[in-house]
């Protein structure tokens, strides 16, 4: 049985060996799968106010996302910004992306958010009510899309 427990820290609560984790899946992720080679590592990393979600197995991290809170707001007055989003090769397809989101509108779903998707991963955070905005663009020479979820009441969360 896979282990699915969500760790949540912000830079300063992190150890080395958890920074090296999911530093180490999002580089092979980004790197080398994905084979992107503009900067992957950045301020937002180590902002006090970003969180780094996590999902551990026996082989490591599994799953991980990355919260950052702006100091400008972006579309619609959002400053939450979900990103970084990786899930390791022999886990994917099994909904941990998902959880990881349930995570943060669990914690963060009455504020709005936006986030740069993929484009091919823009229908999972569609079914998490984010709607597209603006035109497709290249990043990283990858098609992405802007997109962006209002806050909503607990009542209306789902």
């Amino acid at each position: 049985m896979q282990n699915h427990s969500i760790t949540v820290k912000t830079w300063g609560e992190l150890t080395t060996d958890e920074l090296f984790a999911f530093l180490r899946l999002r580089t092979t992720v980004f790197f080398l799968e994905q084979r992107i080679d503009e900067e992957e590592l950045d301020d937002a990393d180590f902002a006090p106010t970003t969180q780094h979600l996590w999902i551990d197995d026996d082989r490591g991290v599994a799953a991980y996302l990355r919260l950052v809170r702006l100091t400008k707001p972006e579309h619609r007055g959002a400053t939450l910004v979900p990103g970084r989003v990786v899930v390791r090769a022999d886990r994917r397809g099994e909904g941990l992306a998902r959880r990881l989101f349930d995570r943060v509108l669990e914690q963060h779903g009455s504020e709005p958010l936006v986030l740069h998707s993929q484009a091919y991963v823009a229908p999972l955070y569609a079914s998490l009510g984010f709607e597209p905005y603006g035109d497709e663009y290249l990043e990283a020479g990858i098609p992405h899309i802007s997109m962006y979820r209002a806050g909503r009441t607990p009542a209306t969360a789902s």
